[in-house]
């Protein structure tokens, strides 16, 4: 049902009503008796047999505009809208019916004029009236107390049916306990919020209302002062409070996490949560966000267990995963699921010449008419070079031809440029669809462009398309000059023309009073068609008939794109109002890169899950650690005194680790120890099938007697002979050491000699590794390397030699050597490992008089790594072990030979007798088990016992792909640690360094305290700045640049823009930055060193501007020839005017920088950017 409010287009100031005509559309105007009296056009009534006369609704309260004069969180700010052009991720809402029906013509239903719709979002009778019934109940409430409250009560407040999921909510929440709800858009999970709100009124108690944007947080607030009266709802900001104390307080989740900070560990949680019986966390899908996911996770891990969670989610892939996380670790906790959209989804594509439906019949494949085969065959002009002869068959041969959806006729695919020429064929205008939209009454639309320079464009372009009637023309006039006289410096002129014929485009370029105003044109119907940028598909509340998506792709840092299911399905959900339209349309178009093969291939992709995005912050860490505060040591009392201690590690890493990843972590790691006793179960299984015994068996069952006899006296033969085989080997080892251990021993003091390394690596592949040696690890006293292998047990070598019947002498146990690799990594190694030593080598002499000798120097540079050390191979002579070198030991490496270089005449290892007689027999008795097997090949059972050795040799290759999938699923369990800790740490160590805060005392210093109170990406880096004394010699105006300096990121200049001028700052203000610079530079290597990567913004780009503005300049000078959109500066204008606003009231900061932040704020906050305007 269409409505449009007379009230908004009159100008009467006795008006204490609001009229409302209800009626579906009309063609022209009429001379009506009153119409000279309103002093507008009255809609010509279509004819509807089921309702004879117009009906009206008059209510005595006034609803909201978007433009009153409230006190509201203005979406200047939103992150969101911020980088649009490069495509932010949002989360997803899913819709279960693809539905491929095609509309033909205008449905008749739409011309009906309806008494009421029973919806829960658009209730037929008036929100006074909901009123009227809440204070009736909260009326009952007081005289019979809170029992009468129960789910039929609290349905009764609405004059519709609520839906069975609502229901179920209500009932799980009454019960006490927490809810998870995952519906769809539309749906009607803002009505569960409401009977919470209902109910908690009732009581007498609190409830907190939380949205992920500034935006949602406006609409919201107005929904809930509508519904509940002024005095019972409030809003929270950063900055300022509207009605702080209101038993309904809307908020954004960040001021809500800021709350719960001061209440975590206590053992009261304080007066900013009393009284509060339930808190909403609206769209808890956005847990998912890359850059504020962890918010939501931190307010259910912080938020007092007494405190009930109503979790509205779209529908997701694993709701069951957030419910049961949230009820480990917050309480009882219900699931709610609906997948039923309560206005239905119908697909289309659009081409050139047509719309078609996506897909087909059953709603599961593209429909054929669809398929690139079949397009080619219906488009003119278009032929592929092989089937020129073939397009001219009847046109009855054409429809019996078979089609698939990858483009190919009877098994001949189409080639790679007849794709792109039918595809390019087939491309669309903005006019060609927009003509079927208009034909098929599918209007009004948002039609989703991933670029602000293509919303804008496809504006123009349609300036000569007129979408509105006389009628709707005349309200749009008298709108657009309301709003010129009381926003002059917000119209957009460039946008007028296109309004007028009832275009426009909505993005973060445009104000946000301009877009508020644009959506407000929307919602009365008088524009037809917003061109939109993905943004607003996560932002408020503003429904179509239609939604047309124009690419699948879009722009992002690594290039071009493809859509997600749950991106895609974001945007379709904003078609369909609840209580108008019987179906909701979605439009996807044809582009030359994709079609409805990629469409259908999106579509049912399936949706993606919630994935913890739970990350640490300098706020985070400050507010959980801080305990005294060094400045008031002195005057706590006593009852403070357990919590000036502050939390312990351990009890901060309890908190921490109670992380949505750490849940989904410990369901992985469950799962990923079941399958490693199934792997080691079915290891023991298969090594039984490897005994003797096994294969004795076997042997026995399928050769004759004599053949079984013959065979396993040589087998036994064999057996014997191997292991002597292995004996020598070991002796061969042992008199390699004993060759080398003089050896080695002889150049500790003397040159650096080149040596070969040798070992395989668990894939079985041999390296070779030409190295300098620079030493015994016993040798190198004093140094990180020898501490690490005496202390580490990984190193030890005691176990060496203790598997063989062959003893070793005291004198001839391996030791640990290091050497510098050709390939520049260290190498840490016993004597098993080198396969020879040379004469040559780095002379230990000094380059120059006075310089250390070389051995010194590399000695030097192998104390200063990390000893991060990694296993190569291991062998009961020790392993070899290898580490990454650094830029100053890249030049010696570089210095290394290669191997074929090497003269094996310098080989050292050969001179030794004893060695090379130990190799030769070990090569004899290698040659007597070759002849020993090859004679076994020969006799006559083999061919049977072969069988028997193949399928030994199948059973040992499975085996050993079971013991590296065993190694892998072992390494992933002990690689998985709980997320965030490890960040939290490092946090930690570098706010201990800065002074910030004693994370052993827990005690909190001035610069921690400052830091823990700010709100921002960075808060150590901001406090720094703020702390510091040079900003006391700025006045208010270069204070805002200086500050506009450390908010500036994302803030861009459009390239596409025609003017290029930009205000520049005073050479004060960049004197400041630039001295800020060196402290950011110290920072940040501070940072590196402890592996945190926080950005530390600081620009001074837009500086000028900012201090233009705040020096007092117009908003029409400061645009003027300006190379930066209106939306972006004034985004800007807005982070500073929030981050000054804060510093009166943060800690320990000089009173006259308070005083300037006061006022350069107080300045900048006015219109068109004002918070209080609209």
């Amino acid at each position: 049902m269409n409505t449009i409010s007379i009230s908004s287009i009159l100008s009467l100031p006795s008006a204490s009503t609001r009229l409302y005509l209800s009626f579906s559309s009309f063609k022209s105007c009429y001379s009506h008796p009153q119409s000279h009296f309103l002093g507008f056009c009255v809609p010509k009534l279509l004819p509807n047999p089921s309702s004879n006369s117009l009906r009206l609704r008059v209510s005595s309260k006034s609803r909201s505009s978007a433009f009153s004069v409230e006190q509201e969180i203005s979406d200047a700010d939103d992150e969101y809208d911020a980088d649009e052009d490069d495509d932010d991720d949002v989360a997803a809402d899913e819709y279960d019916d693809f539905s491929g029906d095609e509309t033909e013509g205008v449905d008749e239903s739409d011309e009906e004029i309806e008494l009421s719709v029973a919806a829960a979002e658009a209730p037929s009778r008036s929100e006074e009236f909901k009123w009227q019934r809440v204070e009736k109940l909260q009326n009952e409430v007081r005289e019979f107390g809170e029992e009468i409250i129960d789910v039929d009560e609290l349905a009764s407040v609405y004059d519709f049916r609520i839906d069975k999921f609502q229901r179920l909510a209500i009932k799980a929440l009454l019960s006490g306990s927490s809810v998870v709800v995952s519906a769809p858009t539309s749906s009607g999970k803002t009505l569960i919020a409401e009977a919470a709100a209902v109910a908690t009124i009732a009581r007498g108690r609190r409830l907190f209302y939380t949205t992920p944007l500034k935006a949602l947080s406006n609409q919201k607030f107005r929904e809930f002062r509508e519904t509940f009266g002024d005095s019972n709802v409030g809003l929270l900001t950063g900055d300022s409070a509207v009605n702080k104390d209101a038993q309904v307080i809307i908020m954004t989740t960040e001021i809500l996490r800021n709350m719960l900070y001061q209440s975590v560990g206590m053992v009261s949680s304080g007066d900013s949560l009393s009284h509060v019986d339930v808190i909403v966390l609206d769209e808890v899908h956005y847990l998912s966000d890359i850059s504020r996911g962890t918010v939501w996770e931190e307010i259910v891990i912080y938020c007092p267990k007494k405190v009930q969670l109503i979790c509205l989610s779209a529908t997701v892939a694993n709701p069951d995963e957030l419910a049961g996380w949230i009820g480990k670790i917050h309480g009882k906790t219900d699931l709610v699921t609906s997948s039923k959209r309560p206005v239905p989804l119908t697909w289309h594509f659009s081409t050139k010449t047509s719309m078609l439906p996506l897909l087909d019949e059953t709603g599961t494949r593209m429909n054929r008419k669809l398929s690139l085969n079949y397009l080619q065959l219906n488009a003119s002009g278009i032929r592929s070079s092989r089937d020129d002869g073939r397009r001219r068959n009847s046109r009855k041969r054409v429809n019996e031809m078979a089609y698939d959806d990858t483009g190919s006729t009877y098994g001949q695919p189409l080639s790679k440029n007849d794709i792109n020429a039918i595809r390019r064929s087939q491309v669309p205008q903005i006019t060609d669809t927009l003509w079927q939209l208009k034909a098929r009454d599918m209007l009004p639309a948002i039609w989703f462009i991933f670029s602000r320079k293509g919303c804008d464009a496809a504006v123009q372009y349609l300036e000569d398309f007129n979408l509105l009637d006389d009628c709707e023309t005349s309200e749009v006039e008298l709108a657009l000059k309301r709003f010129r006289i009381q926003y002059p410096d917000a119209v957009r002129q460039t946008a007028v023309k296109g309004l007028r014929q009832g275009v426009a485009a909505h993005h973060a370029g445009c104000l946000p009073l301009w877009k508020s105003f644009i959506e407000e044109l929307f919602q009365r119907g008088l524009v037809k068609v917003v061109f939109a940028t993905e943004t607003l598909a996560a932002g408020i509340n503003m429904p179509a008939r239609t939604t047309a998506i124009a690419s699948l792709s879009k722009r992002s840092e690594n290039g071009r794109t493809r859509l997600s299911s749950n991106e895609l399905l974001q945007m379709a959900g904003r078609a369909g109002r609840r209580g108008i339209d019987n179906k909701g349309h979605v439009v996807l178009i044809q582009t030359p890169y994709e079609g409805a093969e990629e469409s259908c291939k999106i579509l049912f992709a399936g949706l993606e899950p919630l994935v913890s995005q739970f990350t640490a912050s300098y706020g985070m860490v400050l507010n959980l650690l801080a305990g005294a505060k060094v400045t008031r040591r002195s005057s706590v009392s006593e009852d403070m005194k357990a919590f000036q201690t502050g939390r312990t590690l351990e009890e901060a890493r309890k908190l921490v680790e109670q992380s949505f990843g750490n849940y989904v972590s410990s369901n992985v790691m469950l799962a990923a120890r079941d399958e490693l006793t199934k792997i080691k179960k079915e290891i023991e299984v298969l090594t039984l099938e490897l005994s003797d015994e096994a294969i004795d068996k076997k042997s026995r069952k399928l050769l004759p007697e004599a053949a079984y006899k013959e065979i396993t006296d040589l087998q036994e033969e064999l057996r014997e002979q191997k292991r002597i085989r292995t004996e020598l080997r070991r002796k061969m080892e042992s008199q390699k050491i004993s060759s080398l251990k003089p050896l080695l021993e002889e150049f500790e003091n003397g040159q650096l000699p080149f040596l070969c390394l040798q070992y395989n690596d668990s894939e079985g592949v041999q390296h070779a590794v030409p190295a300098v040696y620079l030493g015994e690890v016993d040798a190198l006293d004093g140094s990180k390397l020898k501490m690490m292998v005496s202390a580490d047990d990984a190193f030890a070598l005691n176990a060496v030699g203790k598997e063989s019947s062959f003893e070793f002498e005291p004198s001839l146990e391996p030791s640990y050597y290091v050497a510098l690799g050709s390939d520049n990594s260290w190498y840490l190694f016993t004597q098993k490992w080198i396969k020879t030593v040379y004469k040559t080598g780095f002379p230990n002499v000094a380059l120059a008089q006075g310089d250390a000798l070389p051995r010194e120097i590399m000695r030097t540079l192998l104390d200063k790594e990390e000893m991060k050390w990694e296993k190569l191979s291991d062998s009961e002579f020790g392993g070899v072990w290898c580490m990454e070198g650094s830029v100053e030991t890249w030049p010696w490496s570089l210095n290394v030979p290669i191997l074929n270089s090497l003269s094996e005449e310098d080989e050292l290892l050969h001179t030794s007798k004893t060695y090379r007689g130990a190799v030769e027999s070990y090569k004899a008795q290698r040659t007597k088990v070759a002849r020993l097997k090859k004679k076994i090949s020969r006799t006559e059972g083999f061919k049977e016992f072969k069988k028997i050795l193949d399928m030994t040799k199948i059973t040992e290759e499975k085996i050993k792909r079971l013991n590296a999938r065993l190694r892998r699923l072992t390494n992933r369990i002990e690689q998985i640690e709980p997320s965030g800790w490890k960040e939290f740490l490092q946090i930690s160590n570098v706010i201990h360094e800065t002074r910030a805060l004693d994370i052993n005392t827990h005690v909190i210093f001035p610069l921690g305290e400052t830091a823990a109170a700010i709100r921002g990406e960075n808060e150590l880096w901001l406090a720094m700045v703020l702390r510091n004394k040079i900003l006391m010699e700025l006045k208010p105006a270069q204070l805002a640049a200086v500050i506009a300096s450390l908010v500036s990121e994302g803030i861009k200049v459009r390239p596409w823009k025609n003017n290029s001028y930009m205000y520049e700052s005073t050479t004060t203000v960049l004197n400041i930055i630039n001295f800020l610079s060196e402290q950011r530079n110290s920072l940040l290597e501070l940072q590196e060193k402890h592996g945190v990567n926080i950005p530390c913004c600081l620009d001074s780009q837009f500086s000028g501007m900012v201090e233009a503005w705040a020096s007092g300049l117009t908003w029409r000078e400061l645009m003027m020839d300006c190379a930066m959109d209106e939306g972006d500066l004034a985004r800007l204008l807005r982070r500073t005017i929030d981050l000054l606003a804060q510093v009166p009231k943060l800690p320990d900061i000089d009173p006259v920088l308070q005083s300037n932040a006061r006022s350069a704020s107080d300045v900048m906050d006015r219109p068109p950017i004002s918070e209080l305007a609209g």
